[in-house]
């Protein structure tokens, strides 16, 4: 028994197969999905979703979206998506630094729109890196 798996973002079908198990990253924590789960709608969170299928763990970096779970369906609608296979690692990193660096120069600073773009940035990256350290 196994789960069907699709990844959409405006501009691509990211995933569409099937998968043992996979791991979502709701806006309230780490999501586990097992065929048979429950019917469900949840948020996602800039993160990384991960894909058990064939004995091995894929990923695919997510930019916040939806998720549906459905007899054994699961349907992830996101703004942005990548394989972990296809992001190069050391620019995922680099852009990463210079995401922590511009976040860590505006410590101190009050909220302002351009603090909440860095912070989001900041996000984006982590989820890159660690979708692409997760692919190797």
């Amino acid at each position: 028994m196994s789960l069907t798996l699709r990844v959409l973002a405006p501009d691509q079908n990211v995933f569409d197969g099937s998968a043992d198990e996979v791991i979502l990253p709701s806006t309230t924590g780490q999501l586990g999905i097992l065929p048979g789960h429950i019917s469900l709608l949840t948020a996602i969170d800039v993160g990384v979703l991960r894909v058990r299928a064939n004995g091995g763990w894929n990923s695919i970096a997510l930019m916040g979206g939806f998720a549906e779970v459905d007899a054994d369906e699961v349907t992830v609608l996101v703004n942005q998506a990548e394989l972990g296979s296809t992001i190069d690692g050391n620019s995922a990193e680099a852009d990463f630094q210079k995401a922590t660096t511009v976040v860590d120069g505006m410590e101190g600073q009050p909220a302002s729109p351009e603090k909440v773009k860095a912070q989001q940035q900041l996000n984006m990256a982590r989820a890159r890196m660690q979708a692409s350290k997760s692919a190797d």
